[in-house]
């Protein structure tokens, strides 16, 4: 039975993945196979991660607002199916969007979501506003340690979730690791990515070879820093509740990356078709020979075959805007659902404001930064104006 490692960088734009600079990152890169094309069903931390391990989209695992919703009880996670199948199973997170309230634990035989309160003392799982919820977070050094700790001494076959939430705001990164970085946000990516080798160079030592290892590497979102890169949009760039992630759908957000490597991956591919994170549960299930069913996601291994697919329609939400707005400083702000496809005439995407008579649409290929889409009204009977 192969070893599983996830390892999500939380807050991580795939541009900066990307860049060339994070060495943790390259050297999956060349152990696997890297989509380039991958996009997020939700900017929220607790709503991805859920569609990650589920492999469904929000609406069929339940969990669609930052602090309403739990996973459904009838959902079944890939860590209870790896645990059924002989795995142990451990998870060490670093941030309140995963801790065990949101149900995200089940099927992990150890779930440490130990976190700090916040500064004022007060718990960060009560707080609505994403960005201040940044200032309760485990370090990266901290969840390698007791990572490695759960590991330790352990024969039976594992899958580990390996969590790290440095590079979400506040950015202030605690220790310069060497990489030349344009920004203190890419700091904290850099330091988030140091701590990545260190963990997978601390597994090798103990007899866990990276190369016989099924390694999933992704972000759950992307973080829009308000001018910072040329396809941000919040604050003065036009949407001032945009905290870094959460009420929008644009790239900057919603394009992440995702790296497979190990036992039954290519080496050093990169795949430009688009993929979605909820194909990442069905992937592993596959690789495993096990059960695909009831996923909404489904296997991206064809690419590992063949080295080829078509693209899949990428869907996103976010309702967080209800939750934003009830502060009363944004009366009209508006949920939003988005569906990105590829097709003939190149990359596309269209915005839906629920609720709402807009709709937007822009053309990634001449227009990657979605700054000139075209906005369309709706009619008073199509069913996007009711939900």
């Amino acid at each position: 039975m192969t070893n599983v490692l996830f390892v999500s960088l939380d807050t991580v734009r795939a541009d900066v993945a990307y860049s060339g600079r994070m060495p943790g990152i390259e050297s999956l890169r060349r152990r696997g196979v890297t989509f380039r094309q991958a996009v997020s069903s939700a900017p929220l931390t607790p709503i991805s991660h859920a569609s990650v391990f589920t492999g469904l989209q929000p609406a069929g695992h339940g969990i669609r607002h930052l602090l309403r919703e739990q996973l459904r009880p009838d959902v079944t996670t890939l860590a209870e199916r790896l645990r059924a199948a002989g795995y142990a199973t451990g998870a060490v997170v670093s941030c309140p969007g995963l801790n065990k309230w949101y149900g995200l634990n089940r099927g992990f035989d150890f779930y440490d979501d130990e976190i700090p309160r916040l500064p004022d003392g007060s718990d960060p799982l009560t707080v609505g506003d994403v960005k201040m919820r940044g200032l309760a977070l485990k370090r990266a050094p901290l969840v390698v340690d007791r990572a490695v700790e759960w590991l330790a001494g352990r024969q039976e076959p594992f899958f580990l979730f390996a969590h790290f939430f440095d590079a979400h705001w506040p950015y202030e990164p605690p220790e310069d690791v060497g990489v030349p970085v344009d920004n203190p946000y890419e700091g904290e990516v850099a330091y988030s990515d140091h701590y990545l080798q260190r963990l997978l160079a601390r597994m090798a030592e103990m007899g866990h070879a990276i190369d016989d290892t099924l390694v999933v590497c992704f972000s759950d979102h992307g973080e829009d820093l308000a001018g910072w890169y040329p396809n941000d949009h919040s604050g003065e760039l036009g949407h001032p509740y945009e905290e870094g992630h959460g009420c929008l759908l644009f790239d900057a957000t919603q394009h992440v990356p995702l790296i497979f490597s190990g036992p039954g991956v290519p080496r050093g591919a990169e795949i430009d078709s688009q993929v979605r994170l909820v194909d990442i549960a069905p992937t592993v299930l596959d690789l495993l020979g096990m059960d695909k069913a009831d996923c909404d996601g489904t296997p991206l291994t064809e690419f590992f075959t063949t080295g080829a697919g078509a693209s899949r329609p990428a869907y996103s939400e976010t309702y967080y805007p209800e939750e934003r707005r009830a502060d009363g400083q944004y009366p009209d702000l508006l949920p939003l659902t988005s569906v990105r496809f590829s097709d003939e005439g190149g990359r596309h995407k269209v915005i839906w404001h629920v609720g709402g008579d807009r709709v937007e649409t822009y053309d990634l290929i001449a227009d990657p930064d979605e700054l000139r889409g075209q906005s369309l009204v709706m009619p008073d009977e199509h069913p996007g104006r009711r939900g």
